[in-house]
């Protein structure tokens, strides 16, 4: 084969490459799979708007926390992206529980809203997908999440881990 016709080629060869990349992520997905599993780390602050003793030792709060998601892996979906949740917490003789709403993003500012529950003393719980935009839209699933403790030298700040088992439709 002479040099033009393998110039051609290898150019040839590149376009439909390019082509085909460009189809395959026509769909608004990006490099997202259809279904897997986002693990990532989440750098928080918390600030409890207001709690309310009550008696025989419960306590009913909300507050919300806002951080930066950093995918395990170092680079994919919610990497480097912003996060915010807002939070019920009671605490009662027997234990303490939350829930709440959150978003995470990525780069791109795309999200995946979550709805939450959790074990406040375990520092635990599941996450529930609700909804997603950009390369998220159409994304259900649901996972869970650990924090580690906030300790009074941290100011409000804590780190949780979390990963979502999820498919978009």
């Amino acid at each position: 084969m002479n040099i033009t016709k393998r110039i051609t080629t290898v150019l040839l060869t590149a376009v439909f490459a390019v082509f085909l990349g460009k189809i395959a992520l026509a769909d608004g997905h990006g490099h997202l799979a259809k279904s897997g599993t986002i693990s990532w780390m989440t750098g928080w602050v918390f600030e409890a708007s207001d709690y309310a003793p009550q008696a025989d030792g419960y306590l009913i709060g909300n507050g919300s926390a806002r951080g930066a998601t950093f995918n395990t892996n170092g680079s994919g979906p919610l990497h480097q992206g912003r996060a915010t949740c807002v939070v019920t917490f009671i605490v009662t003789p027997d234990g303490a529980t939350n829930k709440g709403n959150c978003f995470f993003g990525d780069q791109d500012g795309d999200r995946i809203f979550t709805s939450f529950t959790g074990d406040v003393a375990a520092n635990k719980g599941t996450n529930i997908i609700v909804g997603g935009t950009g390369k998220y839209a159409g994304i259900t699933g649901s996972g869970p999440w650990e924090c580690d403790a906030n300790l009074e030298a941290d100011n409000g700040g804590f780190n949780c881990r979390q990963s979502l088992d999820y498919e978009i439709q």
